[in-house]
């Protein structure tokens, strides 16, 4: 079965989350545990938690079908003292937001060299920041998301992902979410057929589907290796619908958060049912 949904609002507070992905007809989502432009947040209240796992109940959605974004001001590999330690701070109190929520992962961007450090020191960096995050938190796992390579961005690469997890301690609390923007403009052609049996053995082989913990459906508004993250609406990118239907009729993707990031939410209902009608 897949679950189906898009990263949606949580303004006014976690505990909406659930009504705003029920609207779209969402059976999965994912959201921000804070406002992802500040380092520090004040803490979640408990009427908060109760009215989010209230209306998650209420509406259908597990953990195994939400996956929450942590902020985009943390950089996990920062060759910066400084930023590093506010990255790490800020990551651990994701994590534990998370956990208060009771989810079971939370999905971030490994982080960027600045073109300070090496890639290989970077990944080390970011790994040895998982390491201490999951040393400080018990049941949530770190989802490490694929990025598209722009700038100084570490992840473009299955082998950067492979590198993280094996530098990781704790295997059963590491994990793997695709983007497929990212993943073509990261320089892989999925489109063909022949082509998306090649990636994905690649991805097989190389990381590893025990690892996926979670997708993000978005079409690219930049062509293939260009580097660049730049979300589309599905079909109207350089993917086109047709890699949709495959990741749709394709087993390896069941019983995860497939999650819309497509830049126009007045279509999110729209494009969920169409990828519904493809199953």
């Amino acid at each position: 079965m897949k679950y189906i949904g898009a990263h949606i609002s949580a303004s006014g507070g976690v505990e909406n989350a659930p009504n705003n992905a029920q609207k779209i007809g969402a059976t999965a989502f994912a959201l921000f545990v804070k406002n992802q432009r500040q380092w520090v947040a004040q803490p979640l209240s408990d009427s908060s938690i109760e009215q989010f796992w209230e209306r998650c109940q209420k509406f259908g959605y597990t953990a195994k079908q939400i996956l929450p974004h942590d902020s985009y001001l943390i950089n996990l590999g920062s060759p910066n003292d400084e930023g590093l330690q506010k990255s790490r701070e800020a990551f651990i109190d994701e994590m534990q937001r998370c956990e208060l929520l009771e989810l079971d992962k939370l999905n971030f961007h490994p982080g960027a060299h600045l073109n300070q450090i090496s890639e290989n020191e970077c990944i080390k960096i970011i790994a040895e920041s998982i390491n201490i995050a999951l040393e400080k938190t018990k049941n949530i796992a770190a989802v490490i998301e694929n990025t598209a390579g722009q700038g100084s961005n570490i992840g473009y690469r299955f082998e950067h992902l492979a590198q993280i997890i094996e530098l990781v301690d704790n295997k059963n609390r590491i994990g793997v979410c695709i983007d497929t923007c990212h993943t073509f403009a990261g320089g892989y052609n999925f489109i063909t057929e022949d082509g998306y049996e090649k990636v994905f053995n690649d991805f097989e082989k190389i990381v590893g589907f025990k690892y996926l913990r979670g997708m993000h459906l978005n079409d690219s508004k930049k062509d293939l290796s260009s580097r660049v993250d730049r979300h589309e609406t599905l079909g109207n990118g350089f993917i086109g619908e047709n890699f949709f239907k495959r990741i749709m009729q394709d087993s390896r993707f069941d019983n995860m958060p497939l999650i819309l990031e497509t830049p126009d939410e007045t279509l999110w209902t729209e494009e969920i049912n169409k990828l519904k009608s493809w199953e």
